[in-house]
């Protein structure tokens, strides 16, 4: 009975972010998508539905395959306050979401809680993905005070010596607290959130441990638990890190030997109209998966959004993506199919 008045008071809270402007937008959005065939039908009207912002594009650990990770050199960046929230107040009539995340580690930008607050207050559903080895009891205070929707911690291990093969620098321990910290705040500031997700992503060397995963999340009181595949850059001969299991994989052996995605990739693709990423230079991207930034469509410390998201660069190409989405390498090895 506690957990169906839980669910309830959720979705009380949650139809905060619906209005008919933003429902509009996204049907439209929908409805353009589905007329577009060979070539990309647009509204100067229309925006996107959901944003990923970058708050920093560094990180403290060296995960394997993560652009972040493996890098030797560093470009430190963290986001323009003045550019995030221009961003927010341009297009918080039409957003539905901002995720504050893209490659680097979201906790290590000490602005994150009050810009999330600025999205909040905007009333804009907000989340945000991290490692929690920066999540600090008095930094889960801010973040729950913040009104952060919902937060993804990365848990890829039950035992810290399965858990560091991925998650390299890594303390799970570290991760545990940071859960409690989020549940203490959560009970002492009387929050419904964030919902806490527990993120697994299955590789081989953890596998063996699901189960193990399951009775984690009952012990930390979390929310959800996510069992994610992994994109791995190198797969086409194998990955050391490819899991046996085939409902956790996106890859499989072809008939040449090769491993390929599962699924087809077709010529179009809804990201293109429903969503957008802000890296931590200012940057505009078209998805997530551009993890260089090849395709940026403009800066927002030179224009407004609406200018770049409609401009020449943008809209040629998602006609690219219409007519070849396999062109590009990004696409190759994308899990929105």
């Amino acid at each position: 009975m506690q957990n169906f008045i839980k669910h309830i008071k959720t979705i009380i809270y949650f139809r905060r972010y619906f209005t008919f402007k933003k429902l509009n937008n996204y049907l439209r959005l929908r409805f353009l998508n589905l007329l577009s065939t060979n070539h990309a039908i647009f509204s100067k009207n229309v925006l996107p539905v959901f944003i990923s912002i970058e708050p920093n594009n560094f990180c403290q650990l060296h995960c394997p395959e993560c652009p972040v990770g493996i890098r030797t050199e560093i470009r430190s960046n963290r986001i323009d306050e003045d550019v995030c929230i221009r961003a927010i107040d341009e297009l918080k009539e039409k957003l539905f979401h901002v995720i504050f995340y893209f490659q680097g580690e979201p906790l290590l930008n000490k602005n994150l809680p009050k810009l999330i607050e600025y999205a909040h207050n905007a009333r804009i559903f907000t989340s945000t993905s991290t490692n929690a080895q920066a999540l600090t009891f008095q930094l889960a205070k801010e973040i729950v005070a913040s009104g952060l929707d919902k937060i993804i911690i990365s848990i890829d291990g039950a035992t810290q010596e399965v858990y560091e093969k991925y998650r390299i620098g890594g303390k799970l321990q570290k991760v545990k607290e940071g859960v409690e910290f989020i549940n203490h705040w959560k009970k002492q500031l009387n929050s419904l959130t964030p919902l806490v997700e527990i993120q697994f992503i299955v590789f081989k060397t953890n596998e063996h441990q699901l189960n193990e995963m399951k009775q984690i999340k009952k012990e930390l009181n979390a929310d959800r638990l996510v069992f994610k595949t992994a994109q791995l850059y190198d797969f086409e001969n194998g990955n050391e890190l490819l899991t046996t299991i085939d409902k956790y994989s996106r890859y499989k052996k072809s008939s040449t030997g090769k491993y390929e995605i599962k699924s087809p990739l077709k010529n179009n693709c809804n990201r293109m109209w429903l969503g957008s990423v802000i890296n931590s230079e200012g940057k505009v991207l078209p998805c997530c998966f551009d993890k260089n930034a090849e395709y940026s469509y403009g800066n927002l410390t030179e224009s407004s959004f609406q200018t770049i998201w409609h401009n020449d660069k943008a809209n040629g190409f998602r006609n690219s993506i219409l007519q070849n989405r396999k062109q590009h390498e990004m696409c190759r090895n994308c899990s929105e199919r």
